[in-house]
């Protein structure tokens, strides 16, 4: 005690008395607890749900870990609830879907997957100033609206489109292309983009074909394009078409090379093409 006042000299040793040392401090009262609501919004059933649910085990694993770490902001103890809904990769159903985790009053949504849903979705979250974080969208579109809610953690379909666009007529030098895409809002837009920069560098586009996201025979559109003689063939959409197109070219003895955006980058599209995924390529997300 005497080292923090050095202007009284210190009391002999022996005339020393024991300091009653203070009681110890009570711990501080814990704060408020603040409920803080997260949606997630992604198809959670039907042949794409496990991309949805993948994104909504990463939302719950991250809550899970924020809530056991104790998190306080402003004095409060934050708790993280998620709210998770089945937008079933349908424009109409995202919609009811977004306007139902509003209703539940939710801090923000980490959705939607889909371009095609979630585009719609936005601006029910930008009525509401919800903002809105997707780790999938592509499309253009989406960011392009303006609204000062909607986020995306990944390339859009331009700049991917040009990336793959460039892949195929360089690293694989294809000069016939044929374009297929699933009519959806990412996969028309990214089979544009690429359409874009294949003619930019001289390439031809020998048939542009469409289908959707729930056909599985593609025979009649492969039939067709392989008269057409192409060096390559473009698909934009998703893995459960993807898998089988590919599949299904191989089976009619096409020897053009295959080629699809981050929609078919994953385990399910090899688990659904089978030997045929050899030789394919996907831009990564």
């Amino acid at each position: 005690l005497w080292g923090c006042n050095k202007t009284e000299t210190p009391p002999p040793a022996a005339e020393s008395k024991p300091v009653e040392q203070p009681a110890a401090a009570s711990a501080p009262a814990a704060g408020e607890e603040v409920l803080v609501k997260i949606g997630v919004a992604a198809p959670l059933t039907g042949p794409q749900s496990h991309y949805g649910k993948g994104i909504e085990n990463a939302v719950r694993m991250a809550a899970d870990e924020a809530n056991a770490s104790g998190l306080v902001i402003g004095g409060k103890n934050i708790k993280f609830e998620v709210l998770a809904e089945d937008d079933q990769a349908d424009p109409k159903t995202a919609t009811t879907v977004a306007q139902k985790l509003v209703d539940a009053k939710i801090s923000g949504v980490v959705g939607h997957m889909n371009s095609g849903a979630g585009i719609p979705a936005s601006k029910i979250y930008m009525d509401a100033s919800i903002p809105q974080i997707s780790a999938s969208m592509t499309a253009v579109a989406y960011t392009a609206q303006g609204y000062p809610t909607t986020y995306r953690v990944m390339a859009n379909d331009a700049q991917q489109g040009k990336v793959l666009g460039e892949y195929a007529t360089g690293k694989w030098g294809a000069k016939k292309v044929v374009l297929i895409d699933d009519r959806t809002a990412y996969g028309q837009g990214l089979a544009d983009e690429v359409e874009k920069t294949v003619k930019a560098v001289g390439g031809e586009i020998v048939a542009r074909e469409f289908t959707n996201d729930k056909a599985q025979d593609f025979n009649a559109i492969l039939t067709s394009s392989k008269g057409k003689k192409p060096d390559l063939i473009f698909f934009g959409g998703m893995d459960p078409q993807g898998g089988p197109m590919v599949r299904q070219l191989k089976d009619l003895g096409m020897s053009a090379k295959y080629l699809g955006g981050d929609g078919i980058y994953s385990p399910k599209f090899i688990e659904l093409a089978g030997k045929s995924a050899e030789g394919s390529k996907a831009s990564s997300p």
